[in-house]
């Protein structure tokens, strides 16, 4: 069957040429031939040079997602499994398999598909109407490769129910694929166990992207006093706690996730020392400078402040003030652990957003370390490198925070 044809206008399609992989509406100039919402469609240029081959939906700005630059390739089951190896195959070379992001979209070449290994159990997450017809495959892919290194997959969950679906014409689902299991996953990271609740959790389940940056906070923890605002599910918190931190206290306004953390912490043996409140940070930051608090270690892993270009003004004054309000709570030479998962809310931006409020509490920063999300969540970058254009989001900042001498 004869594929229908995408045609860019001239002068268009300058982020697909220089590595990136969608095609936006209003870069199309036409389409020949038949098709339904989620085919594959050839791409060429104005003057017909041939740009790949991507799936198409006619309900989304985003109206090609390209899944290969080969305008021969055909995207079959032996192109979906080679896709899924290769993707393995750098993980076992970067990272801690027992729990990762096996597939990250994009920067595996997968457009709109995330999945999720916690132990021996998959959750998949899919964003995009072409990549959700290929989803049955490519979880067989998964299933198929983990297998050939002796990894037995015992269930799948997924999650697709990020409300990004309807920009692609798609209902928001979350359920089984195959057979029912206990939806709480046991895994180890860092030497810290966690119950992962892969139904009720906050996307699918647990944040896999800061794991060495979990791991990097654990050298300033021994003895100290900390303060980990955002806890979550209590991430930060227990790494401080396994790393010998005298006292810590995680907050969250989420109840739902300050009783996973308690159930966290006792599965450690650690409730002794580190602690969970339910609390608006926002509010409580302030409440804990009225009273003269002091932190050796305080650690900001907010949720994301710009989830829109629009809403990036706001979320600058939101980072600036918890930042300010952090550096003000700590020891004369403590730490601060502070990260931005935002894309909108680029490098530059973050940089001089903190440097800004340590101007306001009259402190100097002393920059230990700048990290990004772990590796399973690879960083692609477009041929001409650009803060925006590619799929880094994560910074991470450890400072020592001394007054100003």
């Amino acid at each position: 069957m004869s594929l229908a044809v995408a045609t860019l206008k001239k002068g268009e399609g300058r982020l697909l040429k220089n590595g990136f992989l969608w095609v936006y509406d209003n870069e199309i100039d036409s389409v020949m031939g038949s098709y339904e919402d989620g085919d594959i469609v050839l791409v060429r240029d104005f003057d017909g040079f041939g740009l790949g081959r991507g799936f198409i939906n006619r309900h989304s700005k985003i109206r090609i997602r390209m899944m290969t630059r080969d305008i021969d390739q055909e995207i079959d089951d032996a192109f979906l499994f080679q896709r899924v190896k290769d993707a393995w195959n750098y993980r076992k070379a970067t990272v801690d398999t027992s729990s990762c992001r096996l597939i990250f979209g994009e920067a595996d070449f997968l457009p709109g598909l995330v999945v999720d290994k916690f132990s021996d159990v998959l959750v998949v997450e899919s964003l995009a109407l072409g990549i959700d017809r290929m989803k049955d495959q490519i979880l067989s892919a998964c299933k198929s490769v983990l297998t050939e290194d002796g990894i037995m997959i015992r269930g799948i969950y997924e999650r697709s129910d990020a409300k990004v679906r309807e920009q692609e014409g798609l209902s928001r689902v979350k359920g089984f694929i195959g057979d029912s299991f206990d939806t709480k996953v046991p895994i180890v990271e860092n030497g810290v166990l966690y119950i992962v609740d892969v139904k009720d959790g906050q996307k699918t389940g647990f944040f896999l992207d800061q794991k060495y940056n979990r791991l990097a906070i654990q050298k300033l923890c021994k003895d100290a006093r900390v303060l980990d605002c955002f806890t979550h599910t209590g991430s930060f918190a227990l790494n401080a706690g396994v790393a010998g931190a005298k006292e810590v206290l995680g907050v969250d306004a989420s109840e739902l996730a300050i009783a996973q953390a308690k159930e966290n912490a006792i599965l450690n043996h650690l409730e002794d020392r580190v602690k969970f409140e339910v609390h608006d940070v926002l509010e409580f930051l302030p409440e804990l400078e009225q009273k003269g608090e002091e932190f050796d270690v305080i650690i900001l892993d907010p949720p994301a402040f710009a989830k829109t270009r629009n809403s990036v003004k706001n979320a600058i004054k939101g980072y600036r003030d918890i930042n300010l309000r952090a550096m003000k709570l700590l020891k004369d030479g403590g730490y601060l652990a502070t990260c931005s998962c935002s894309h909108f809310m680029t490098p530059t931006l973050l940089s001089q957003t903190i440097a800004q409020a340590a101007a306001s509490a009259h402190v100097r920063l002393r920059q230990v370390e700048f990290r990004t999300q772990a590796p399973d969540h690879p960083i692609l970058w477009s041929r001409r490198y650009d803060e925006e254009e590619n799929s880094y989001y994560l910074k991470f900042y450890i400072f020592q925070v001394v007054k100003e001498k």
